[in-house]
């Protein structure tokens, strides 16, 4: 079996380091079975929420969605694509525009291949955030950014990932083209959070229910654990056995 799992809201709260529990039993995971990351982050981000020998337990690391991608220490592919100055004005103009007051700065971060755009920012504390999430529950801020950008951007693509971001890249170029690596995905099971057709878990989700494999919905790390645990893992408990979630 192959296991591929996003890493914010998957296997960290997001944009937070791993919980120390949990990172014993994920190492233990990567160590006897498979694994695969896929995320809409770079790497040292990805690092400093999941430690050296977590990433370099993993076969491979799709980083920034998938446009750079990393065996252990070895870069292996990346995209040279960088957003062009209209793209950067649209975005500048939605920061301007929202309603939600505050700005902590890193509001456009360009990463390998892709652009993050976060109207709060990246420099926003937990607490922060957690603001910012409440907003964008109530407004749906994100997901009527990101459908307004691909109405004016046509050839690039917008889906909402994380808690407070908005991902951009080229049509095509979101975390379903890692599929390609894969010549069998009939025994592939994907984790992630955002499986919504605005999420950018989403595509990649349909891809592998596509070729037979299974795409779990989850809402945190605890539920990604209680699946691994539940299910596949040989702590398994009996009548505790449930089946995986699905799109």
């Amino acid at each position: 079996m192959k296991y591929i799992f996003d890493v914010d809201g998957t296997i960290t709260p997001s944009r937070q380091e791993i919980d120390p529990e949990f990172k014993d039993f994920f190492l233990d995971f990567c160590n006897n079975n498979e694994v695969y990351l896929v995320t809409g982050s770079d790497r040292p981000k990805t690092m400093e929420q999941i430690g050296e020998d977590i990433y370099n337990a993993c076969k491979r690391v799709y980083q920034c969605s998938g446009n750079q991608v990393f065996e252990g220490e070895k870069l292996y592919e990346y995209s040279k694509w960088t957003p062009d100055e209209d793209v950067r004005d649209f975005l500048e103009d939605k920061l301007i525009s929202s309603d939600f007051g505050l700005r902590t700065g890193t509001h456009i971060e360009e990463r390998p291949g892709m652009i993050n755009f976060s109207v709060v920012g990246r420099g926003a504390t937990l607490g922060e955030r957690l603001f910012y999430v409440e907003h964008d529950k109530k407004t749906e801020e994100r997901v009527k950014i990101a459908r307004e950008f691909k109405e004016e951007f046509p050839l690039l693509d917008a889906l909402v990932g994380g808690e407070t971001g908005i991902d951009i890249f080229p049509l095509g170029k979101d975390k379903a083209q890692i599929i390609d690596d894969f010549l069998i995905t009939s025994d592939i099971h994907f984790f992630g959070d955002r499986m919504d057709p605005a999420g950018n878990d989403y595509s990649l989700a349909l891809k592998v229910i596509e070729g037979g494999g299974k795409s779990h919905q989850v809402k945190n790390w605890k539920h990604t654990q209680y699946i691994l645990t539940a299910t596949y893992s040989a702590l398994s408990s009996a009548g505790l056995e449930q089946q995986p979630s699905k799109l």
